[in-house]
C-alpha cells in the first residue's frame, strides 16, 4: 500500500512539475494526485501538498484542503512563486498554509520559482502597489528549472526520512 501522497494544485504547470519530481524521487510507495481528485488522506503516512502562490497567498481551494487535515497527520508543503528566492511574499504564503493546516504535523517546506502567465503579469502589473512583484516575476520565466527540480527531490528524501524516523 502506498505510504506517501503527493497532492498538488497547479494552474500553469509549475507546481505539477515539482510534484512530479517529488513523485519520481519517492518511487513505488507514493501516489501523485491533483488536490481535486484526493478522496482522503487517512491511509497515508506522509502527505506532500503543493500549490502556486496566488495573490501573494494560498489559493482558496488549497486552504480548504489544508484545513481538513486530521490532527497529527505528517505533511510537507511545497510551493511555486514568481518572487525572488527567499522573498517575504513566498515565505508568507507558506506560513499561511502552515497555519491553515495547524492541526497537522508539519515536517518541512520547500519553495521554488515558477514562470508566471503573461495574462497574470499584465493584470497585476497595472496596480502600482504590485510593481516590485511584477519586476521580480518577469525574471522567473525559466523556472522551475533542473536545479529547482533537483532541490525538490532532495526535499522529498529529507521529508521521507523525517517521517520514518520521527525527527523534525
Amino acid at each position: 500500500m502506498p505510504q506517501t501522497l503527493i497532492a498538488y494544485f497547479s494552474r500553469t504547470g509549475n507546481t505539477k512539475k515539482v510534484a512530479e519530481a517529488i513523485f519520481e524521487e519517492l518511487g513505488g510507495d507514493s501516489v501523485l494526485e491533483p488536490i481535486d481528485k484526493v478522496a482522503g488522506v487517512d491511509e497515508y503516512e506522509l502527505v506532500f501538498i503543493g500549490f502556486p502562490v496566488q495573490s501573494h497567498s494560498v489559493p482558496y481551494k488549497v486552504e480548504m484542503f489544508l484545513k481538513k487535515f486530521p490532527a497529527g497527520k505528517k505533511i510537507a508543503l511545497f510551493s511555486t512563486h514568481g518572487s525572488l528566492p527567499g522573498h517575504r511574499l513566498s515565505r508568507e504564503a507558506l506560513e499561511h498554509a502552515a497555519v491553515s493546516a495547524s492541526q497537522a504535523k508539519l515536517l518541512g517546506t520547500f519553495a521554488c520559482r515558477g514562470k508566471i502567465s503573461l495574462e497574470a503579469l499584465e493584470a497585476i502589473g497595472k496596480s502600482p502597489e504590485h510593481q516590485e512583484w511584477t519586476e521580480m516575476a518577469a525574471s522567473a520565466a525559466t523556472h522551475p528549472n533542473d536545479i529547482d527540480l533537483a532541490e525538490a527531490k532532495i526535499f522529498a528524501r529529507q521529508m521521507k526520512t523525517q517521517s520514518r524516523h520521527g525527527t523534525s
